[in-house]
């Protein structure tokens, strides 16, 4: 197989290559090594915790590795952070998680002892736009629940996979049942054939295609998929706190993220100081360039993004929105680069209101009843999350609890990219399978096993009686 030529974000130019591995030999090495990972928890949890600080140990070049992947700094740095805090969290857990319960059943001389077994091996791919926390957010769930893990990160984004490998060399324990690998599509395509439970995260286009050859495999598959989250804002609602936190919610990570705002509605009453101030905080934002502390906003990762960027906007603009600021998708130095864009006069005839546009765009609709803007806001294929702002808790739950969303931020926008805690389920198109927050984020890795135990003598056939 080929070597794959990999593009800088902030530069364009072609400084990495990609050799794809022996698939094959890295999970029968890996299938090797499971049974005995699996044996102990405490074995785990310690192998995990000496992983922490290995990352700790080369946080300096796989900070390095990540900003030259992503093109920006402080959303690097927190995923560093994020992984770390991770471990710690699901060591913490694991113990309660995974203890096997005893009791009585409702026959008396029957007793019921439960079990879990892992799924042998795992396979993990993830995306670019935070190619180090989405290749762990399943990985240390399912370590710690007993599988061997291999996770094939996107093409787009690989440059971490080196030194996170030379983290794994610390751990001798960890790195015979755990590796990260580089490839692209066929890779993953591979991946799934050989591996007995998949974790997808990507669009939904691709999570179809993992979906049905998981199914051929008849392997489980946890897909993590695409969507348009939208924000409602009421006419109680504080506009100074909405504002912030929908501008914050829309343009982190320069909006590529599945959990971005990508659709404001706001009360008409209220629609046109809410445009003011979200029009005169983003204008204050600048862009991560020159250099990648210049400003807060970074270049797009993927390059095909930009080319979406601009024809979701030409659309809208072709049919009547009016751009407030921003507007434009430019190449700077090679980099592909948006300033933060506020759209008025928008509809659902457009793409930048239906489609999945994975940018700093913010496209506000007025609203003149709350009906019209939960239809509104349910007037998609998506349903991963959503934010409702009002001037009190109760107001704004009334609303959420008609979005068609897996998780409903009150009050704060985008907060599963910060809160971890909470079980949800994406809605239609946005997902499929076991939840990624909660004590399900770490069972679903686990096939269930009951024992019915005799404890008495019965010779007489009791169960006719």
């Amino acid at each position: 197989m080929s070597s794959i030529p990999v593009r800088n974000p902030r530069t364009g130019e072609i400084d990495y290559w990609i050799t794809p591995p022996k698939l094959s030999e890295e999970c029968d090495r890996l299938r090797i090594a499971q049974p005995a990972w699996a044996e102990s928890l405490e074995q785990r949890i310690r192998a995990l915790q000496q992983w922490k600080q290995a990352i700790q140990n080369h946080r300096e070049a796989l900070l390095t590795a990540l900003v030259a992947d992503t093109g920006r700094f402080g959303v690097s740095v927190l995923e560093i952070d994020s992984v770390l805090s991770s471990l710690d969290r699901w060591c913490k857990l694991a113990p309660e998680l995974l203890q096997e319960i005893e009791k009585p059943t409702a026959i008396p001389f029957i007793h019921l002892k439960q079990d879990s077994v892992p799924y042998p091996l795992v396979g993990v791919i993830s995306p670019w736009n935070f190619p180090f926390l989405l290749a762990m957010i399943d990985t240390i769930p399912a370590l710690l629940a007993g599988c061997a893990v291999i996770v094939k990160p996107s093409e787009i984004a690989p440059r971490f996979i080196q030194p996170l490998l030379k983290t794994l060399d610390e751990v001798p324990k960890l790195r015979e049942i755990f590796t990260v690998i580089e490839g692209a599509g066929e890779t993953g395509a591979a991946l799934i054939e050989q591996v007995d439970l998949v974790c997808f995260t990507g669009s939904v286009k691709t999570g179809r295609i993992v979906a049905e050859a998981a199914a051929k495999q008849f392997i489980p598959a946890f897909l993590e998929l695409g969507g348009k989250d939208p924000a409602i804002v009421l006419k109680s609602a504080d506009l100074d706190l909405a504002t912030s936190a929908i501008l914050w919610g829309s343009v982190v990570n320069t909006g590529q993220s599945c959990l971005s705002i990508e659709r404001i509605y706001v009360d008409q009453s209220i629609v046109e100081p809410f445009t003011e101030q979200l029009v005169s905080k983003a204008k204050q934002l600048k862009l991560a360039y020159p250099t990648v502390n210049s400003g807060e906003i970074g270049p797009m990762i993927a390059e095909r993004q930009a080319a979406i960027i601009s024809d979701q906007l030409q659309d809208a603009i072709d049919k009547g929105a009016i751009v407030q600021c921003g507007g434009k998708v430019e190449n700077l130095a090679g980099g592909w680069w948006c300033y933060p864009t506020v759209l008025t006069n928008v509809n659902h005839s457009m793409k930048i209101m239906t489609e999945e546009t994975f940018g700093a765009i913010m496209p506000i609709m007025p609203f003149t009843t709350v009906e019209e803007a939960v239809q509104l806001a349910n007037d998609t294929i998506y349903g991963l999350s959503a934010a409702v702002f009002a001037g009190s808790e109760t107001e704004a739950l009334s609303v959420g609890d008609r979005i068609q969303a897996g998780a409903i931020s009150i009050n704060d926008a985008a907060l599963t990219a910060l809160i971890h805690e909470g079980e949800k389920n994406a809605f239609n198109y946005s997902g499929m399978g076991g939840s990624r927050m909660g004590s399900a984020a770490l069972k679903r890795f686990m096939r269930k096993k009951a024992y019915l135990i005799k404890t008495q003598p019965v010779t007489d056939p009791w169960w006719f009686q």
